[in-house]
C-alpha cells in the first residue's frame, strides 16, 4: 500500500440525515444484480457497462424532481449497442430507458431497470446546403451545434433555455421550443428527417425514398395498425377538428395526433410521432434539420410593470409590433435572478407583484432593426411602466453587454429560483399554456390558486405564445407538503383544461408529473389513441413505460426526490446539469452534479449502511482526484456553485497532519525545490530522449506506487527541457510594469525543437521593442503564486505561499504603482483571485492595491498599439486555457493572434485540457478525455502556429494533439521582431 494512501472515510460526511425515505436500499450495495451484470457485460463488453453501486446512483438524478436508480447504466457506442440491448430485453422482459443530458424537468431521462447513455458517444454534427439543413446526432448540445451554423448564417429553430446544456435527442424527443420558436419553429414544424431504431430493432430513416417499403416487409402489423388509426381520425371530423384546434398553442402534452393528419404513409407518420413522443416509441440517433436564418441585429429591453397581470396585458402589443420574444418574468423570479452574475444587486428590492417584460426584435441588418425600434417605440409610449429601483431603465438598446445580462437573467430562471429556495426543499417547474388573449386572466388565476395552496411560486415564461412556467417548492420527505402539492396539482390541471382549455405541458413534454392528467386534457377518445400508438409501436412496453402514459392517478407522486442538506456550496444545486457540458472528466469519472448527487444519498444513507460505504470507496478517484479543479463549472452554473472549490476542500480533508506539515514546509523552502525541479529537467536533457523517457517514467511510476499516485506526478515524454538558470537582466528605473515569470516558466525552457527566445526574453524583448519596458526583480525565484498548493488541497502550504508573494508583489509594484504582468494565465488567476481567502486581513488590504494582469492582456492593451507586425504565419489555432475565462481575457488572446496570423481559429469544441498544473502529470487519462474533442477538431487541419498562454496547458495539448503548442507572447515576438 503506498505511504500516503488517502483513506476513504476522510470523505465521510460529519452528520447524516438519513434514513431518508427514498433512500437506496442496503440490498443494492453491490450494484447491478447477477446475472443482469454478466448477461450485459458479455453481450457488449466490460467498458460499456456500469454496475457499481455508484454508477447506479449518479445516473439516477436528472433536472426533474424525480428520483429512480437504474439496476444499470449501458454506454451504448453506436446503433449495433442500442439494438443489441432492445433484443436483449425483448428476450427478457426487461425495460429500457435512454438517456443523453438528463436535463429534462419531469424525470424523463430516469430508468428503473436498463438505462442507456446516449450521450457520450453521439455528438457530431454535419453541416450542409450552406448550412440550410444540419444532420446532428443525438448527443450533441443545441449551443454546440449553433456555433457550428453560426458561420453560415444560420441556426436551429428549437432555442431552449438550456440549449448549453440540453441535446438534441432529447430537444426532439420532447418537442422542445424555447423563447421564438411558438409552434411554427419547434421540433416537429423545422425536421426535415430523422432516424429511428423502432423497439424490434428496425432501423428507420425518414429520408430514404425505400423506408416505407422496407418498414412495410419489417413490420407490416405496425404500417396496417397506423393506418388504420390514420383513417379513424379522418372519418371523425369532429376528432380531427380537435387535434387541430389543439396544437394552435403550443402543446407537448402526449402523442403528437397530428402526425395522423400531416403524414400520409406509416413513415411520415412516424416521423411526426417520434417527435415529443420521449423515448416511449424508440430511439432517436439522427436528425437532419430545416434551419433558419441567424438575425444578427437585435433592439431589445427589459420593461417593469407593477403587477403580473399588468404585463401580461402588455404582451398582445409587442406581438403586433413583430417582436420576436415577449419573456415575462414575476417578482419572485427577478429577486432570485441577483444570484447571477451581472444581474444589478438593487433587483433584491423590487416591491412584490414587480413584473418584468423581455422583449427582443431581430432585423437581419441595421436598417430592419432601426424599424423595429420605432415600432418598439410606439409601443412604449402607451405602457404604464415602473422604475421601482435606480438601475430600472425601461429602453430599448442594442448594445450587446446589456442585451446578453438580460437573456442571462431569464434563461437562469429555473437554477436562480431553485437555488434561492429553502434549503432541503424539492422544486416542481410545471409548464403550461393558454391562448395569448387569454394570458393576463391566467395569470390572475394562477396568483389565486398558489394563494389558495399555501405556494408562493415563482412565474416566467414565453409569453408571446401563451406559455409559463412556475416553480414550487416542498418538502419531498414530508407526507403532509406531499398531499398540498397533489392538491394544488389536481387544483391547477383542472383550471387550466376546465376553464382556459389549454395545454398541461406545452414545451417540456408529458414526463412523469402530467401523465396521470393526459386524459384530462385530452378526453377518452383522444387519450385512448395515443395508448394505442404505443401498444401498436411497442406491444411488449420495452421502452420507457410510465414515463408518458400512466393510469395510476397519483403516479406523480411516485419516486418524489429528497434533497438533504449537504456542503453549503452545494446545497443550492437543483441538479440541472449545466455544469456537465463544460467538465473534464465528463467522459471519464463523474461531473459536478454528480458528484453532488453522490454526496447527498451519501447523507440519505444511516451510519453503516453499505451504501454508504460503497458510495466512499469510488468517491475518492471518480469524484476528488479527477476533478481538474479548474472550476468552470462555477461559470456555467447560472448560480454560480464552484463544485471544483468543494473537491479542492475535500481533498484537504483527506491530508494527515504530516502532508499538511510537509506541504508547509515545502512552502517554506520553495526556492530549494524550485532550483531542485530544474535541475533535474536539465539533468533529463542530457539522456538521450528514447532512453531518458522511458528511464524516467519507470522512476516517476515506482515513486508513484510507493508514496501516492495522487500526490506523485508521472514524467511525461511531451514535457519541455530545463529553463535558462538565470532570468534575462532588466532595469528597475523606467520600467512600466513589474514582469513576474511564473515558476513553471523559471522551471521550464520552450518546446522541444523550438529554437529562438525562451518566453521571459520574449515578454523583455517585445516590451522594450513597444516601448513599454518590463522590470523582472531578482528575487522572484522561490515564489509561486500558491497554485500548487491550493489545487491540492494544502490549505496551510497556500496560505505560506500566498501571504509571501503578496507581500513581495506589493513591494515589486511600489505599493501597486506599477502593474504587475504575469505569463501563466493559471498564475495570474491564482494571484489575481485565489490567493485572497488564504491573507491575513493586513495582507489583504495589500492585494486590494495590486493590479494584476496577463502577459496577453499586457500585450493587447499595452504592447499591440506600439508595434510594427513585420511578418505573419498563415494560421493560428488558439487553446484559450480556462483560467482566461474566469478572468475574462480570451479577447486579448486573440487579438495577439490575429496580429501575428492571417487565419485565425479557437476550435468550437475547445475546453479545459485538465492538466490542471500537474494533474495531468498525475493522472493522464484525465487530460486526454478531456481534450479528445478538441484534439479531433485540430488535428483534421494544419495549421502554421498553435498558441495559448500557460505552459502545462501548452503541454497538455502537445500531448493530445502531436502539435507543439507555445505562448502566443513568442509568436508575438517574432512577428516584431526587426
Amino acid at each position: 500500500m503506498p505511504l500516503l494512501e488517502p483513506k476513504p472515510e476522510a470523505l465521510r460526511p460529519r452528520s447524516i440525515s438519513g434514513p431518508a425515505p427514498d433512500r437506496v436500499p442496503a440490498h443494492r450495495a453491490g450494484g447491478t444484480p447477477e446475472p443482469l451484470r454478466t448477461e450485459l457485460t458479455e453481450l457488449l463488453g466490460p467498458g460499456k457497462v456500469l454496475w457499481k453501486v455508484s454508477d447506479l446512483v449518479r445516473y439516477a438524478s436528472d433536472a426533474s424532481p424525480y428520483r429512480f436508480v437504474p439496476q444499470v447504466v449501458v454506454i451504448a457506442e453506436d446503433i449495433d449497442d442500442v439494438s443489441a440491448v432492445l433484443s436483449y430485453a425483448h428476450g427478457r422482459q426487461r425495460e429500457v430507458v435512454f438517456r443523453a443530458a438528463g436535463t429534462s424537468l419531469n424525470g424523463q431521462a430516469q430508468g428503473e431497470d436498463i438505462l442507456v447513455d446516449v450521450r457520450r458517444h453521439w455528438a457530431g454534427i454535419e453541416v450542409l446546403q450552406e448550412g440550410r439543413l444540419a444532420r446532428i446526432r443525438p448527443g450533441t448540445t443545441v449551443a454546440r451545434a449553433n456555433a457550428a451554423l453560426a458561420g453560415h448564417g444560420r441556426i436551429l429553430g428549437p432555442d431552449p433555455a438550456s440549449a448549453l446544456a440540453c441535446t438534441l435527442g432529447g430537444v426532439v424527443a420532447n418537442n422542445a421550443s424555447g423563447m421564438t420558436a411558438g409552434t411554427t419553429r419547434n421540433s416537429y414544424r423545422t425536421l426535415s428527417s430523422l432516424t429511428f431504431v423502432l423497439p424490434g430493432g428496425t432501423v428507420v430513416d425518414t429520408a430514404d425514398p425505400l423506408a416505407d417499403e422496407e418498414l412495410a416487409r419489417a413490420e407490416p402489423a405496425l404500417c396496417h395498425g397506423l393506418m388504420e388509426i390514420k383513417r379513424e381520425i379522418e372519418a371523425d371530423p369532429a376528432l380531427a377538428a380537435r387535434i387541430r384546434a389543439k396544437y394552435e398553442i403550443k402543446n407537448t402534452t402526449g402523442y403528437r395526433l397530428d402526425a395522423y393528419l400531416d403524414g400520409a404513409t406509416p413513415v411520415e407518420i412516424l416521423r411526426g410521432l417520434m417527435v415529443g413522443s420521449e423515448g416511449t416509441l424508440g430511439f432517436i440517433s439522427e436528425v437532419v434539420f430545416d434551419t433558419i436564418p441567424l438575425d444578427r441585429e437585435v433592439c431589445s429591453a427589459l420593461l417593469f410593470f407593477p403587477s403580473l397581470p399588468a404585463a401580461a396585458a402588455a404582451v398582445p402589443l409587442f406581438n403586433e409590433a413583430g417582436a420576436v420574444a415577449v419573456e415575462l418574468m414575476d417578482g419572485n423570479t427577478l429577486r432570485a435572478s441577483v444570484s447571477v452574475a451581472g444581474v444589478p444587486a438593487d433587483w433584491a428590492d423590487l416591491p412584490g407583484p414587480t413584473t418584468a417584460l423581455l422583449v427582443e426584435f431581430r432585423a437581419p441588418d441595421t436598417a430592419g432593426r432601426d424599424a423595429c425600434a420605432r415600432r418598439a417605440a410606439r409601443v412604449l409610449d402607451g405602457l404604464g411602466l415602473v422604475a421601482p429601483v435606480a438601475s430600472v431603465t425601461n429602453a430599448f438598446t442594442s448594445d450587446p453587454k446589456t442585451v446578453g445580462g438580460y437573456w442571462r437573467a431569464r434563461k437562469a430562471f429555473v437554477t436562480a429560483v431553485g437555488g434561492a429556495r429553502a434549503r432541503g426543499t424539492t422544486l416542481i417547474t410545471e409548464d403550461f399554456a393558454v391562448p395569448p388573449s387569454r394570458l393576463a386572466e391566467a395569470c390572475e388565476a394562477l396568483l389565486a390558486l398558489q394563494a389558495e395552496h399555501g405556494f408562493d411560486a415563482a412565474i416566467a415564461g414565453h409569453a408571446a405564445h401563451g406559455n409559463l412556467h412556475f416553480m414550487l417548492a416542498f418538502d419531498a420527505a414530508d407526507p403532509t407538503d406531499v398531499e398540498r402539492y397533489a392538491a394544488f396539482m389536481e387544483a391547477f390541471c383542472r383550471l387550466t383544461v376546465e376553464r382556459f382549455d389549454g395545454s398541461l405541458k406545452a414545451e417540456h413534454s408529458t414526463g412523469r408529473n402530467m401523465a396521470p392528467f393526459l386524459e384530462l386534457e385530452w378526453g377518452p377518445q383522444a387519450a385512448g389513441l395515443m395508448w394505442r400508438t404505443k401498444r401498436l409501436v411497442d406491444p411488449d412496453g420495452v421502452l420507457a413505460p410510465r414515463i408518458l402514459l400512466d393510469r395510476d392517478p397519483r403516479a406523480h407522486l411516485r419516486g418524489l426526490k429528497t434533497i438533504p442538506q449537504v456542503e453549503a456550496v452545494a446545497d443550492p444545486c437543483i441538479e440541472c446539469g449545466f455544469c456537465e457540458p463544460v467538465c473534464p472528466s465528463q467522459d471519464l469519472t463523474t461531473t459536478p452534479r454528480q458528484r453532488i448527487v453522490l454526496r447527498r444519498e451519501m447523507m440519505r444513507q444511516q451510519p453503516g449502511s453499505p451504501v454508504l460505504d460503497g458510495l466512499l470507496a469510488a468517491y475518492g478517484y471518480d469524484a476528488v482526484d479527477t476533478c481538474a479543479g479548474d472550476s468552470t463549472c462555477k461559470l456555467a452554473c447560472p448560480v454560480g456553485i464552484d463544485t471544483g472549490a468543494l473537491m479542492k476542500e475535500f481533498r484537504h480533508h483527506r491530508h494527515g497532519p504530516r502532508e499538511e506539515a510537509a506541504a508547509a514546509l515545502a512552502a517554506r523552502r520553495f526556492a530549494a525545490a524550485e532550483s531542485a525541479a530544474r535541475l533535474t529537467v536539465a539533468a533529463a536533457d542530457l539522456i538521450p530522449s528514447r532512453v531518458g523517457d522511458r528511464l524516467l517514467e519507470a522512476v516517476t511510476g515506482a515513486a508513484r506506487k510507493a508514496v501516492r499516485p495522487d500526490l506523485v506526478p508521472r514524467w511525461l515524454a511531451e514535457l519541455p527541457g530545463a529553463a535558462a538558470q538565470r532570468l534575462p537582466a532588466t532595469r528597475r528605473v523606467g520600467a512600466t510594469a513589474v514582469y513576474y515569470p511564473a515558476c513553471v516558466n523559471r522551471i521550464f525552457g520552450n518546446p522541444g525543437g523550438r529554437t529562438g527566445p525562451s518566453l521571459p526574453e520574449a515578454v523583455v524583448a517585445v516590451s522594450e521593442r513597444a516601448g513599454r519596458p518590463v522590470w523582472i526583480p531578482r528575487d522572484v525565484g522561490g515564489t509561486c503564486c500558491a497554485t500548487i498548493w491550493h489545487s491540492k488541497g494544502y490549505e496551510a502550504g497556500t496560505r505560506v505561499m500566498a501571504n509571501r508573494i503578496v507581500e513581495a508583489a506589493w513591494g515589486w509594484t511600489a505599493g501597486g504603482r506599477l502593474p504587475l504582468v504575469v505569463d501563466a494565465s493559471s498564475c495570474t488567476l491564482g494571484l489575481a483571485r485565489e490567493v485572497v481567502p488564504y491573507l491575513t486581513p493586513e495582507n489583504r488590504a495589500l492585494h486590494a492595491e495590486l493590479r494584476v494582469l496577463d502577459s496577453v492582456v499586457w500585450a493587447a492593451e499595452e504592447l499591440l498599439p506600439h508595434l510594427d507586425v513585420r511578418r505573419t504565419v498563415g494560421s493560428a489555432v488558439l487553446h484559450p486555457t480556462c483560467s482566461m475565462r474566469h478572468l475574462g481575457d480570451e479577447d486579448g488572446l486573440r487579438a495577439v493572434a490575429e496580429a501575428c496570423a492571417d487565419e485565425v481559429v479557437v476550435p468550437v469544441d475547445a475546453g479545459c485540457c485538465a492538466f490542471a498544473g500537474d494533474r495531468g502529470m498525475l493522472h493522464p487519462e484525465l487530460t486526454a478525455s478531456a481534450t479528445a474533442r478538441e484534439a479531433a477538431e485540430v488535428t483534421a487541419r494544419a495549421f502554421d502556429a498553435h498558441l495559448s498562454a500557460n505552459r502545462m496547458c501548452e503541454v497538455g495539448m502537445d500531448r493530445a494533439t502531436g502539435r507543439s503548442y507555445y505562448s502566443a507572447l513568442l509568436e508575438l515576438e517574432h512577428a516584431t521582431r526587426p
